[in-house]
């Protein structure tokens, strides 16, 4: 077994990175993250960590920024002659580009796993990819975390009647039907068609949801339109409460309005991505994935399964 693991952290989440060393109940080591008056990133780790296991904490959502600073830290972490370097992602940005779905675009979740990897990474500890078939992208083994288990375990504590499963598009069938078979309720499903990027048109749903109440599962929520247009449809197909679980909290531009005038009653998400204060509204509750990251951490440090985790 290789020595003590090193937990580092970046700008993205600190709040975050601060909890998963509380688990591990180790101090946060000790890099220096700064910039230059252009906006340069320059990176120092301030202790040895020659032939230490590494694992650097940094999701790589907007600003860009965040993904040049996990890149940067990567290759300071190989040059400082790491003996492994973990890449802790709790939300793996620009995973939405991961295919050529039209003409001259770029395939960029290829991109950022190229990029990672060529910076040093050793190894990849992620959470609710947008499509699973992004772990392909990396030539170096990736651990996936599903945070079904945070969520399922609430919305079974609440101990709700009536409860109906659904996911507001088809590509997100896998992930609601695994919520589904935990929380022994029938599934439904949106089908939608989307215009543009982040709009969405509610076409049909495809379910028995009158007099239901409602679980709407979904991993990343930017805008909020899908959501929002998933919830008032539900309603006027007659549905009760309607609650939503979603992992990676991006809220983008009129997210936060839309969520506070929807029909929605509840929403929960996940500590993945850092929300300031003036982005924390009362219908909506952080669950905090820290110690799933925390014990898969100290798993990968002791050469032990991860999958176990989920069984």
């Amino acid at each position: 077994m290789l020595p003590e693991p090193v937990l580092f952290s970046g700008n993205a989440n600190r709040s975050m990175a601060a909890k998963i060393a509380g688990y591990l109940e180790l101090p946060l080591g000790a890099a220096q993250i700064s910039y230059f008056s252009d906006g340069e990133v320059w990176v120092k780790y301030n202790e040895n960590i020659r032939g230490a296991d590494v694992f650097i904490v940094q999701a790589t959502n907007s600003p860009a920024s965040n993904i040049l600073e996990l890149l940067i830290m990567l290759d300071a972490a190989k040059r400082a002659s790491a003996e492994r370097i973990t890449a802790v992602i709790p939300y793996f940005g620009y995973a939405r580009q991961d295919r050529k779905d039209q003409p001259r675009v770029s395939i960029t979740a290829r991109l950022m796993a190229n990029l990672i990897v060529s910076a040093g990474a050793d190894r990849i500890l992620t959470m609710d990819l947008h499509a699973p078939q992004i772990q392909g992208f990396f030539d170096i083994p990736v651990d996936h975390l599903y945070s079904s288990t945070i969520f399922c375990d609430h919305f079974r504590d609440m101990g709700l009647p009536n409860l109906t499963v659904l996911s507001p598009d088809i590509g997100g069938i896998t992930l609601a039907r695994a919520y589904a078979k935990r929380l022994h309720a029938p599934l439904a499903i949106i089908d939608k068609r989307r215009p543009k990027h982040n709009e969405a048109e509610i076409m049909n749903i495809i379910g028995d949801v009158a007099g239901r109440n409602i679980l709407i599962i979904d991993d990343i929520c930017d805008t909020a339109g899908t959501l929002v247009n998933a919830a008032v449809a539900l309603k006027e197909n007659k549905a009760n409460d309607i609650y939503v679980a979603c992992t990676h909290p991006l809220f983008s531009g009129p997210a936060l309005e839309r969520i506070e005038r929807s029909p929605i009653t509840e929403m929960k998400v996940t500590d993945t991505v850092y929300l300031p204060p003036e982005k924390k509204i009362d219908k909506v509750g952080i669950l905090s994935a820290s110690d799933l990251f925390g014990e898969a951490i100290k798993r990968i440090h002791g050469e032990e399964s991860i999958s176990s985790l989920f069984d």
